[in-house]
């Protein structure tokens, strides 16, 4: 499944592409997205940041005055279906920067090739400490599993959480965060009592649910996607186990397509966004939009990567991707204040001090706590 996305130019302005190189024919960059599968409505709300981040770039002139362009590929929740939608956005589109995709378990092959085609990506979503292990042309906005694990258990401790159990995928994100949430835990003087690493995609969670409590933990700790998610939570409340404390580590990741009357009062933390008068004024654009609030996190994410891709080429004035590289290396060192913050790279691609949020789900929505 593709989608393009396409903007006209405000006014249609060409008086800029003599400055350009031949390259730069076609502006455009490449996108993969879940949009369909277990976290389809989280790609979804990320799809529409897209979007409106290409609407945005046209209406204030495109890139040298050229229409940009976003071709988003589907990966159907499947790392070969991610990597076939690289293999297709780099040998047939020709696009000089991929963005995405959201499951570190995708976005690691994935991201792989498109650095061995010497092309640029920018991680928008995944979370593995791996991502930084992927080379020069490769730049990340979010902040990492050790980091986010280290965040909270801290979190988790200060709410009074002494003896938890853990419930995340086994894959890459899982293992990783649940790793880095066990070391700092176990330091502040908490105890994981009980830890299950679950295999996507069971029609049901019970046993593993079942399993942990017998250990009689005093609160729940867990990290799950859209409907995976769901399913733990409709029978975590059925089993009662809700009457215990559930922190999900990546709130909106957790509840995302979990009905509201049983997601009320689960607590956790996500990635910052919405930094400042800028994440204010996308929160206010996305709603006016698309008549809705956005439903992740990563939403703010896709925005910046997009905006930075675009900068990073009307910077260069070209679509090659190493000259793209160069200028997001600058633009990392100068800094650029975007949706989720203050993006700054260090000299590996990652961004330095990522933000994080203490959230709660109360009435319908997620808000700070």
């Amino acid at each position: 499944m593709k989608t393009r996305i396409r903007a006209s130019l405000a006014g249609g302005c060409l008086l800029a592409v003599g400055m350009l190189t031949t390259a730069m024919a076609q502006v455009r960059v490449g996108v993969i997205l879940p949009l369909s599968g277990p976290s389809a409505t989280i790609g979804e709300d990320v799809r529409r940041a897209v979007e409106l981040a290409v609407e945005d770039i046209n209406k204030a002139g495109g890139i040298k005055g050229q229409r940009f362009e976003a071709i988003i590929e589907d990966s159907a929740g499947n790392p070969t279906t991610g990597l076939g939608a690289a293999r297709k956005l780099i040998s047939v589109d020709k696009v000089p920067v991929v963005l995405g995709e959201y499951s570190s378990g995708i976005t690691l092959p994935m991201a792989q090739y498109v650095v061995g085609e010497n092309t640029v990506h920018i991680n928008i979503a995944s979370t593995s400490v791996k991502v930084r292990e992927l080379g020069a042309s490769s730049f990340n906005l979010v902040g990492l599993e050790d980091r986010g694990g280290e965040f909270a258990a801290k979190d988790s401790y200060a709410v009074g959480l002494r003896k938890v159990a853990i419930i995340a995928p086994n894959n890459a994100h899982g293992q990783g965060t649940a790793h880095a949430f066990r070391t700092e835990f176990s330091r502040l003087g908490g105890e994981v009592i009980g830890e299950v690493l679950y295999t996507a995609g069971q029609p049901s969670y019970r046993r593993e649910l079942q399993q942990l409590d017998r250990r009689k933990p005093d609160g729940y700790v867990y990290t799950a996607y859209g409907q995976e998610a769901a399913i733990i939570n409709r029978e975590a409340r059925d089993l009662g186990l809700r009457s215990k404390p559930w922190y999900a580590i990546l709130l909106s990741n957790a509840i995302s397509d979990t009905p509201p009357d049983i997601a009320q009062g689960q607590i956790g933390m996500e990635l910052g966004s919405f930094q400042g008068q800028v994440g204010q004024d996308y929160a206010a654009a996305f709603q006016n939009k698309y008549k809705g609030p956005v439903r992740s996190s990563f939403s703010g994410y896709a925005y910046d990567g997009i905006r930075i891709a675009a900068r990073a080429m009307d910077s260069a004035a070209s679509t090659n991707p190493e000259d793209i590289r160069k200028a997001l290396v600058a633009l990392g060192k100068q800094g650029y204040t975007g949706v989720t913050g203050e993006i700054r790279f260090d000299d590996k691609g990652q961004r330095v001090e990522p933000p994080y949020a203490r959230l709660k789900y109360e009435d319908g929505k997620v808000v700070a706590r």
